[in-house]
């Protein structure tokens, strides 16, 4: 006799809350829908639930996106870099003590001691009423880069899968990956690891909307921000094997809305912003506007922050960071998060002279382009790039001639100069890549830094 599963997922949501009661209440009836025809059904989340640029997210460290995930009875969520480089590593260890459903991932370890994190499981086994086990694994983007600076080692998955397969032969029936890797990467698992049965994809905020079958591989994923949700409906036959399987996603604007939606959706705004505005740090003696084309006194701050931060003389910010002013008077961790909402690090660059002089002359090549490109990713959460603002740095363009504290550059000499890892990984400035010796500044986010530095220079009292 055939039996059918149902598998609901979401993913990454990055705190947007005003889909959240349409999503719970989608959710919520499906899971009951399924339940009452006597179906199996499993509900999962893909990572990226958490989002530091919504100020309840930021003042709770993500502890409040757990309080709203309890409210679905997920049987399983994984993590994306949002929670596991948008938080400290400590902050990561304590984001679900109070969850009630299980973590799984297969390609993080802390790399102190070694071992999977404690909070985190290897994989689940859901065996339905019809005895199908259901193997949930689940990956995220490993970043070699960045993860080591916050006390994980990631793997992977290409490396681990392999293993994870022996390890669990014999004790499922249906293969189900989560996966926080990109489409690319599912694409590729589909290929090359046909005997899974289904891939429920994230991170590249792709939208399969009935999904696709890859090598006999059902690929699932639902966007992004919450603005759809997905539905898997699978075919099981009497060996406890795959006969069938469809996927289609559903957008949330598409799903009623009641009229307590929007109080509810404002009042997460409004803790978020209350909890942040209590902390006061500084007493700033004017008020300091931003301008995205071009320089700005609040910049200029931003440099300082910076370049104090990296212990370097030189440094280099754009305006279009800075989405509102920093006040007169009392500022607070609102200020600061409504001011510089990315997820960005300081970090400082060595070059010599000469490859500083030749990343002076790319950003003055692009700079017009950039004063008013609408970038997105990266740990942008603003409009435009904006304008190239230096300190200590100043580019003479009739003679293409580099002045570095009002001298020459010396093309022999070392420099350091300030910057943020979002200038790293964006394409428009090659040599820090090709010729610079980066440290990631990674404790603090960029936010931070400012607020410490404005802190310091104008104390409360």
């Amino acid at each position: 006799m055939a039996e059918d599963i149902t598998i609901l997922h979401t993913n990454d949501i990055h705190s947007h809350f005003e889909n959240w009661p349409r999503i719970r209440r989608f959710l919520l009836a499906q899971q009951e829908q399924q339940r009452q025809a006597g179906q199996t059904v499993v509900t999962v989340d893909l990572g990226d639930a958490v989002d530091r640029a919504h100020p309840l997210s930021e003042a709770t460290r993500g502890r409040a996106n757990v309080t709203l995930l309890n409210q679905i009875g997920y049987d399983a969520v994984t993590i994306g870099n949002n929670e596991g480089l948008g938080l400290t590593h400590e902050e990561l260890n304590q984001l679900y003590q109070k969850a009630n459903f299980d973590v799984i991932l297969n390609n993080l370890t802390d790399t102190q001691t070694g071992a999977q994190p404690d909070w985190a499981l290897p994989g689940k086994i859901i065996t339905t009423k019809a005895h199908t086990r259901i193997l949930l694994l689940a990956f995220t983007a490993p970043f070699t880069l960045t993860y080591p600076l916050n006390g994980w080692t990631p793997q992977s998955v290409k490396a681990c899968l392999p293993e994870l397969l022996q390890r669990y032969a014999g004790q499922y029936d249906v293969l189900v990956l989560l996966s926080h890797l990109g489409i690319n990467e599912d694409r590729w698992l589909a290929k090359h690891f046909p005997s899974i049965d289904v891939i429920i994809g994230s991170h590249t905020h792709h939208l399969l909307v009935n999904g696709e079958d890859d090598h006999g591989v059902l690929l699932a994923a639902a966007g992004k921000y919450g603005e759809y949700v997905g539905k898997i409906h699978l075919v099981i036959d009497a060996q406890h094997h795959v006969t069938a399987g469809t996927a289609e996603t559903f957008a949330t604007a598409s799903l009623p809305e009641l009229p307590a939606d929007q109080a509810e959706i404002a009042g997460w705004q409004r803790q978020g912003e209350r909890l942040l505005s209590e902390r006061v740090i500084a007493k700033s003696p004017e008020q300091l506007n931003p301008h995205w084309h071009h320089s700005s006194q609040l910049t200029a701050l931003g440099l300082a922050a910076i370049t104090s931060y990296a212990g370097t003389d030189l440094g280099m910010l754009n305006g279009g960071l800075f989405m509102r002013d920093l006040p007169a008077g009392p500022v607070n961790r609102n200020d600061l998060h409504t001011m510089l909402p990315h997820a960005m690090h300081v970090i400082r660059v060595t070059l010599t002279g000469q490859d500083l002089w030749r990343l002076v002359y790319e950003m003055e090549l692009v700079r017009p382009f950039l004063n008013k490109f609408q970038i997105r990713g990266m740990g942008f959460r603003g409009q435009v790039f904006g304008y190239i603002q230096y300190q200590g740095l100043k580019w003479q363009a009739d003679r293409h001639q580099l002045l570095v504290n009002d001298e020459l550059v010396d093309f022999k000499k070392t420099y350091q100069i300030a910057m943020l890892d979002h200038h790293l990984f964006i394409p428009f400035f090659p040599t820090i890549n090709i010729s610079g010796q980066t440290d990631i500044l990674f404790k603090q986010l960029l936010r931070t830094v400012v607020g410490d530095y404005i802190a310091a220079r104008w104390p409360l009292s």
